[in-house]
């Protein structure tokens, strides 16, 4: 994201307010084949053990978030529910501040593993996924796209956990 006289400026990740369900939603139902609505969003946001997290630009609030990261936690690991960057927002490092945000806040709650599922077909993912320390520990066959990809999962042990 580029400031005033070209220089880059950072998006800030923030933990999502209700007013940022609905452009939460409407990026997850661009990114997935099966998207969630407000209303899906609003409740797993409402559920004490989930956190939501959106990039936005410093200085844009009320701009719709950059991405988002859906993260649901127990006092032993956590999961990564769902995580988007919005299409023009791609490449630009975006995606790895959400999730390097997440695993700081995870291992400052001495979680010790955070897991997630991702189509096997997403390179820029698996990729950006196995640069932060995931490693494969299983494969969904069938899981996405109407049973013909699959997902894998992948772990990520957390320095500090129980």
């Amino acid at each position: 994201m580029l400031g005033l006289r070209g220089r880059w400026r950072e998006p800030v990740i923030l933990d999502a307010d209700p007013s940022d369900h609905g452009a939460i939603a409407k990026l997850h139902a661009s990114s997935f084949t099966r998207g969630w609505g407000a209303v899906e969003i609003a409740r797993l946001a409402a559920e004490e053990s989930v956190t939501v997290l959106i990039a936005r630009r410093p200085a844009s609030k009320g701009a719709p978030p950059l991405g988002f990261n859906i993260i649901r936690q127990t006092a032993f690991d956590a999961e990564i529910l769902s995580v988007a960057v919005d299409p023009r927002s791609r490449k630009h490092g975006v995606g790895g501040l959400l999730m390097r945000e997440a695993i700081r806040r995870l291992q400052h709650d001495r979680v010790g593993e955070l897991f997630l599922e991702v189509d096997a077909s997403n390179t820029a993912a698996t990729t950006l996924y196995r640069k932060l320390g995931f490693t494969e520990v299983g494969q969904r066959k069938g899981y996405y796209d109407g049973g013909i990809g699959h997902a894998l999962v992948m772990r990520l042990a957390l320095a500090g956990g129980r």
